[in-house]
């Protein structure tokens, strides 16, 4: 199973345009069951397809896992039936993974509460998606000793000390539940002739890509959007054209003889 080596192309808001050039995370998400309701990618390749393939398969048990392919580890947590996802390169620590997606959950939890768990597809992805790209930045610059990514996206680098300790107990907590957190083949998952298999495609064919990732995502989202309004549309007619036939059918035809005057 042969993939292409990952490149990484990302102009945030910080100036850095390279998330990690050393391997940071290429790709994230935040889904409910099988619908993706926010995206990411710092690389192009064919994240979403994998994403959905390996979404099919999670189970509904809050759980954390990561899965292995190749060069690449995807890893993701699940709890109370949204699942916070993540492609890393196999030398990404899965400490910072996983400190990467609590700090996803902290902040999608923080912001749309309940109103995941009955969104359409990518309805936080226009808001959201800027939120996953500064913090996959953030994660994948992050070294020891530097300040963490959550001081970074909160502007917060003179918070007091004894925050910084409360960080620092945080990731040694992660680091420990690192142990109990399975590591999978990826391959375990797929059914029998089926392959799961991420493409990620080479730096020197990534000019343009971060512009080219935005629009797609645009245009997925105003497809759903449409889609939906269609349906909604559609309801409406249905509806006023069922009171219209009963509210005929009781002033005795369609043309509505009871409200002639005698």
């Amino acid at each position: 199973m042969s993939l292409l080596n990952p490149g990484y192309h990302y102009d945030g808001d910080d100036g850095s345009s390279e998330a990690g050039a050393g391997g940071g995370l290429l790709f994230a998400a935040v889904a409910r069951g099988t619908t993706i309701l926010a995206k990411q990618a710092l690389a192009a390749g064919n994240f979403v397809e994998v994403t959905e393939q390996v979404l099919a398969r999670i189970t509904p048990e809050n759980a954390k896992m990561s899965l292995s392919q190749g060069a690449y580890m995807f890893h993701y947590a699940s709890e109370d039936r949204l699942v916070y996802f993540c492609v890393t390169p196999d030398t990404f620590e899965r400490s910072r993974a996983f400190l990467f997606l609590a700090d996803v959950k902290q902040r999608f939890v923080q912001r749309y509460g309940r109103r995941a768990l009955t969104a359409l597809p990518y309805a936080m992805n226009s808001e959201f998606a800027h939120t996953l790209a500064q913090l996959m930045t953030r994660y994948s610059a992050l070294g020891a000793g530097s300040a963490t990514a959550s001081d970074s996206v909160g502007g917060g680098q003179n918070r007091p000390s004894i925050e910084r300790t409360e960080q620092m107990d945080r990731v040694q907590q992660q680091v420990s539940e690192l142990q109990g957190i399975m590591v999978r083949n990826i391959d375990s998952l797929a059914t029998r002739g089926e392959r799961i298999e991420l493409l990620v495609d080479k730096a020197d064919e990534l000019a343009g890509s971060s512009i080219q990732f935005s629009s797609a995502s645009r245009r997925v989202a105003r497809r759903y959007w449409w889609r939906n309004a269609k349906v909604t549309i559609a309801l409406v007619i249905a509806v006023i054209l069922i009171l219209y036939f009963i509210v005929s059918a009781a002033c005795g035809g369609l043309d509505w003889p009871c409200t002639r005057k005698k």
